[in-house]
């Protein structure tokens, strides 16, 4: 739908008393909870007011007809249109950031829009070499697709523009999945992109979440300094990307365990591309979590083991057992980490908080009977920013741990 809305005809929504208070801090989120009545009758995706319980004007927001979080802060200006040249404005502002922050000829793999950081809420964009890959999530993003659209092409007219959309939160905002190219369609989804002195091969049609994980970028040249030497192994491995960091960094050995056929076979080419010698590497087709307790029982140990899991938790619960499955992974790869040796652990679950995640490995250092130091906290990359106003933006947490 192609919004034309002046900011005076718009539907508002009113809230229950007292329930302003986290946008007067500019946090982007409404639930439903918060809202006492609406004027007016805002189609899906609709640019609304949002107004406090005594006729305060606070902000304008994309509403969500379908989704607990009802609507979402596009800009707490009151002059400001939410019109085409909004989403030129904030996409322009984010790259801009990123062009700062990136010497772009050496990193050609970046998040270009990380949603609500970047005052774009359900829009996310990652550049791949000279591939876009976009996840409109939220009504509002959805419903202003052309607009976005049209805003990369002008950024970035010689990009290709792969959709993303298929992730499940969208069906909490009442949308279908939607795939496919927008502009410049390619014959398929292989790209490769430069990192840190390596070259990685990135399928943006099939590969998880826009193609890859962006966000471990720092922690993959952690693993690379630290690496000299050593006999890795890598669990849950995907492409094998921190495997290629480890043997760049002087690796004496690298062993990737997943599940999926089509990441092995990738994490392959990831290691011919950047001319690895084959011999050292080892790729297994394996349950990460059988796997460990497999080395524990054969007394098969490593110098350094790589822990980064997907998401253990998607809602507050399933926090619990998330913390559960943390505690028993960690417990089992510091006793097959060789005295001395080093363990990098991750979490990507966002309800999981820092403080959290590091009692959790160190209950797991205690039950695993070993003496563990954290030696250095890794984190999303900058591209990956943390608005003030939304501490939800941080999700990313690692440790490296010395094991004795």
């Amino acid at each position: 739908m192609n919004q034309s809305d002046t900011n005076q005809s718009l539907p508002t929504l009113t809230l229950q008393d007292s329930r302003e208070k986290s946008l007067k801090r500019l946090h982007p989120w409404v639930f439903s909870k918060a809202i006492k009545h609406v004027s007016g009758k805002p189609s899906n995706g609709q640019t609304v007011s949002i107004v406090s319980s005594k006729g305060e004007w606070l902000c304008y927001a994309a509403y969500s007809a379908e989704s607990q979080i009802r609507a979402r802060a596009w800009s707490f200006d009151k002059n400001e249109l939410i019109d085409a040249a909004f989403f030129q404005r904030r996409i322009a502002r984010a790259w801009q950031l990123r062009s700062e922050l990136f010497d772009l000829e050496q990193t050609t793999g970046l998040r270009v829009v990380a949603a609500e950081s970047d005052g774009l809420p359900g829009v996310t964009v990652d550049k791949y070499d000279n591939v876009l890959v976009c996840q409109l999530l939220s009504a509002g993003a959805d419903s202003w697709r052309n607009e976005i659209v049209s805003a990369l092409t002008a950024l970035f007219p010689e990009h290709s523009i792969y959709e993303r959309s298929d992730v499940d939160v969208r069906k909490k905002e009442g949308l279908k999945p939607v795939t496919g190219w927008l502009h410049l369609p390619r014959d398929n989804g292989e790209v490769i992109i430069k990192e840190h002195g390596m070259q990685l091969l990135v399928d943006v049609m099939q590969g998880h979440k826009t193609g890859f994980y962006l966000d471990q970028r720092a922690s993959r040249a952690a693993a690379k300094r630290y690496a000299n030497a050593k006999t890795v192994l890598n669990c849950f491995s995907y492409t094998g990307t921190f495997g290629v960091a480890a043997l760049q960094g002087g690796a004496e050995s690298v062993t990737n365990a997943d599940l999926s056929e089509l990441a092995l076979s990738t994490a392959l080419k990831n290691a011919e591309l950047n001319q690895l010698d084959l011999s050292k590497i080892e790729n297994i087709k394996f349950d990460a979590f059988k796997l460990l307790r497999q080395y524990r029982e054969q007394g098969k140990q490593f110098d350094m083991v790589i822990l980064d899991p997907p998401k253990f938790a998607e809602s507050k619960a399933q926090l619990m057992g998330a913390c559960r499955g943390y505690k028993d992974i960690n417990m089992v790869a510091m006793q097959i980490v060789k005295p001395g040796g080093l363990l990098l652990t991750f979490s990507c679950s966002g309800l999981m908080e820092d403080s959290l995640f590091q009692k959790i490995v160190a209950d797991a250092a205690l039950d695993s009977k070993r003496d563990c130091l954290f030696i250095e906290k890794l984190s999303q990359d900058s591209d990956h920013p943390v608005a003030s106003f939304y501490p939800e933006g941080s999700y990313l947490k690692g440790l490296v741990c010395k094991i004795y």
